[in-house]
């Protein structure tokens, strides 16, 4: 790899004594048993402790649950695929996903660790929550009374998501008819779509929406309320192609002016795990007659599937999006892929969620990306779940000598809200809600020269 990445105006050892000495006395110790493996680090255990940290995800505990080794399994279950695995029937799978949620929000004691008598009960208002006994959730309330009413929502919303694996959703879109300039929020997008309710009713009565509410243990909820959860999981879908949309219009790139190359680094389960060739699709209709887009999403937690193709060399076909993926960090595909000219170099860099205040191998990670993406003077916009996380990324790309264009509130975040799995009384976070676009290094007069302990 080129050693420009990893040098800056001389100022490393100042880069390297504020990661180990500023970030290091903001991010919690890990608890020993969840300590990131060494092959990864962005491992699925350094991802179940981003949720403790307000960054949810599907944890390696819910895998462990349904004894699966990875999330290709997880995905073959959801789309009826048998490969053996340790139950029998949908009913059966939803249960122990359910059982992945059963602790005691008031104490934290799990199933296996009740005295004789005990069982677990949930919160009959949401139907999301558990207590061991009722002096757990009369002391609890206080704090899960704020945020009840949403946890309801969420507890659909994480059942009506398998419809995203069944093919049932997304629902089709229908042709944009203003420009992607003025279209600049969900407010200017849904008009466009017409009445979603004929769309929305026919998912509902299909017979994998059937079959859902036959097998979890929980009563169907009323058409009004399965509408919205359907909109909102959709627009979480939705939301990660029109952040990127938003992120072209950002950096004044025209698809119209030449063919577009899109790298999404640290892409991971979340984003590839039942992912389809025509999931960017909506740029078509975002940036009609656009001469070729290619996205290729890059990440050590990338799934198998029909996306796992080469990334294009040469230019794409004019008026399509064409997805590719990559198994491994970004700055090693930039390595072995990149700089041997057998993928076109990026005209911007997305990443979603990258996690950099929780992730405590971000020395090992990220850094490198980092600093490629800096020397490079390469086009990025990174999204947060929440303001807070935005604030402490920031710093850290501070630290980094980043030169930030912009940042704020992001239109097109996903409505669907993310509860945070061990602590469900937290304020849920919604995908993609915050955003950082930066850009090369801070100029020369805007950088303070930190001061270091000799």
């Amino acid at each position: 790899m080129c050693m420009g990445i990893f040098k800056s105006r001389g100022k490393q050892k100042l880069i390297d004594h504020h990661l180990h000495h500023n970030m290091a006395s903001s991010i919690p110790a890990l608890p020993q048993s969840y300590s990131p493996r060494t092959d990864s680090v962005f491992s699925d255990l350094s991802g179940f402790f981003s949720m403790d940290s307000n960054v949810p995800g599907l944890s390696k505990m819910i895998l462990n649950k349904l004894n699966m080794k990875d999330y290709s399994e997880y995905r073959a279950a959801v789309e009826g695929k048998s490969r053996g695995l340790a139950f029998r029937n949908y009913k059966e799978m939803f249960q122990k996903m359910e059982d992945t949620f059963k602790f005691c929000t008031g104490c934290s004691k799990l199933p296996e660790h009740l005295g004789e008598g005990e069982s677990l009960r949930r919160c009959v208002k949401c139907l999301n929550v558990y207590y061991c006994t009722k002096d757990c959730q009369r002391k609890d309330w206080p704090q899960h009374k704020k945020v009840c009413k949403t946890l309801r929502l969420v507890a659909i919303d994480r059942l009506v998501e398998w419809l995203m694996f069944t093919g049932d959703l997304p629902f089709a879109t229908e042709k944009w008819t203003r420009s992607a300039a003025e279209v600049r929020s969900w407010d200017d997008w849904v008009p466009m779509q017409g009445d979603l309710t004929p769309r929305l009713d026919a998912i509902l009565s299909g017979p994998s929406s059937t079959a859902l509410w036959r097998n979890v243990s929980r009563p169907r909820p009323d058409a009004a309320d399965l509408r919205r959860s359907l909109w909102r999981v959709q627009s979480e879908f939705l939301s990660r192609v029109l952040t990127v949309g938003t992120a072209v219009q950002h950096f004044g790139l025209d698809p119209r002016a030449k063919p577009l190359t899109i790298h999404v680094a640290g892409a991971s389960h979340s984003e590839t795990m039942g992912a389809r060739a025509s999931d960017y699709d909506e740029l078509n209709r975002m940036f009609p007659g656009h001469e070729g887009v290619e996205v290729v999403m890059v990440g050590p937690e990338v799934v198998d599937g029909p996306v796992m193709r080469p990334p294009l060399r040469a230019l794409g076909p004019r008026q399509r999006v064409y997805i590719s993926a990559h198994k491994a960090l970004y700055h090693q595909f930039w390595e072995d892929v990149v700089e041997k000219e057998e993928a076109a170099r990026p005209d911007l860099v997305v990443g979603f969620h990258p996690g950099f205040h929780a992730n405590q191998g971000l020395l090992q990670g990220w850094l490198p990306t980092l600093l490629l993406l800096r020397d490079y003077n390469i086009p990025s916009f990174f999204t947060m779940y929440s303001e807070q996380e935005l604030k402490r990324s920031l710093q850290i790309l501070q630290e980094l000598e980043m030169r930030v264009r912009d940042s704020g509130s992001n239109p097109f975040a996903s409505q669907k809200p993310e509860q945070v799995q061990s602590c469900p009384n937290k304020p849920p976070v919604y995908c993609n809600s915050h955003y950082v676009c930066f850009q090369g290094l801070l100029p020369r007069e805007d950088f303070e020269e930190p001061d270091v302990d000799n």
